[in-house]
């Protein structure tokens, strides 16, 4: 009875531990994830993108004072900036001042755009230009001109972030415009404002080229509004004919000279098409639509990492006259033709 006892104990038992241990379980194993080629970073918000992709240039455009040759200027180069900014991807905000040939506004436009650390400056005309020089002095802050006809005589070269276009002029060649219409001319009266640094060199070259022509020639300035009609009206019954360079006083009233001088029967001739469209006779010299454009190129090409180059001078070469003017004065100027390569017809207010 014990041994039948002992063997029912010994088969519970082995049941017991067979029924404890059950079936082996089968290994813990993940699915692999998806192959790709991103990395496993979370995607840009809009913002974040707007920040990595957009650009922003701050630049202010200093313009000397209101007339139809600085506001030409002005223009183009505000049209050609943005244009190339569409081009380029990039955003350029640009903020505009008026000197009003005032010396102590253009200082604190200076002070003003320097403290607003803007990332160019852009100058329209001499004293503007070298208002903006000086008071953004150790900044390094770029600097771009537009239209200082003697850069060297003013100040504006070797200075390593600051250069620009010049409109230069070709004065014996304005001379010789005289001449070719007017072979018999006696008197020639420079008519321009002695402080206006780009106006220095040009009339000396006048001086120099009617002595060698053996040329009279009577000078008449004036700085005021006032003083250079006045100076206008003194030349009357007394010269042949006038040349005023690219002088900034006298283009602010050159409807007013040209109305007088006119009336004189004296033809005007000038140093750019604005004075010719104003009411001025003639004049060879450059395109302001274009020194704008090739100012904005240049800025462009600095505020996008370029290096400063030397300033630029435009081509001139484009002989303007104005038909009403020529008509009232009874003047010939079928000569021109044989002289430039482009001769353009305007009339007052063109």
């Amino acid at each position: 009875m014990k041994k039948v006892i002992s063997l029912i104990l010994s088969v519970m038992m082995i049941v017991s531990l067979f029924a404890g241990c059950g079936s082996p379980a089968a290994p813990e194993t993940t699915a692999p994830a998806a192959e790709t080629n991103a990395p496993e970073t979370a995607a840009p918000t809009a913002a974040q993108t707007e920040a990595v992709e957009t650009v922003v240039y701050n630049v202010a455009i200093v313009q000397q004072l209101d007339h139809a040759s600085l506001d030409e200027i002005r223009t183009a180069i505000v049209a050609q900036l943005q244009a190339l900014a569409e081009e380029k991807g990039v955003t350029v905000q640009i903020q505009e001042y008026n000197g009003q040939n005032d010396t102590t506004i253009l200082n604190q436009i200076g002070a003003q755009v320097v403290d607003d650390k803007v990332d160019m400056i852009i100058p329209i005309a001499t004293l503007a230009a070298t208002c903006m020089v000086t008071a953004s002095e150790g900044t390094g802050i770029p600097i771009v001109y537009a239209a200082i006809s003697d850069p060297e005589t003013v100040g504006l070269t070797g200075i390593s972030n600051v250069t620009g276009t010049s409109d230069a002029l070709n004065t014996p060649f304005i001379i010789d415009m005289m001449l070719a219409v007017q072979p018999d001319i006696k008197t020639v009266g420079l008519l321009y404002s002695n402080s206006e640094a780009n106006s220095a060199t040009p009339i000396a070259e006048a001086k120099a080229y009617l002595d060698e022509k053996g040329i009279a020639y009577l000078e008449k300035t004036g700085n005021t509004s006032g003083e250079v009609t006045e100076a206008a009206s003194a030349l009357v019954g007394r010269v042949d004919a006038v040349f005023t360079p690219t002088d900034n006083a006298v283009m602010a009233v050159e409807a007013s000279v040209a109305e007088i001088l006119n009336a004189a029967g004296i033809p005007h001739y000038t140093g750019a098409d604005s004075f010719v469209a104003a009411g001025a006779f003639a004049t060879c010299g450059v395109n302001y639509t274009e020194l704008g454009s090739k100012t904005a190129d240049m800025a462009m090409d600095i505020l996008q990492g370029g290096e400063v180059p030397e300033f630029h001078v435009m081509d001139g070469g484009i002989i303007t006259v104005n038909t009403e003017t020529a008509a009232a004065l009874n003047l010939d100027y079928s000569a021109f033709g044989t002289m430039a390569n482009t001769v353009v017809e305007v009339t007052t207010g063109e």
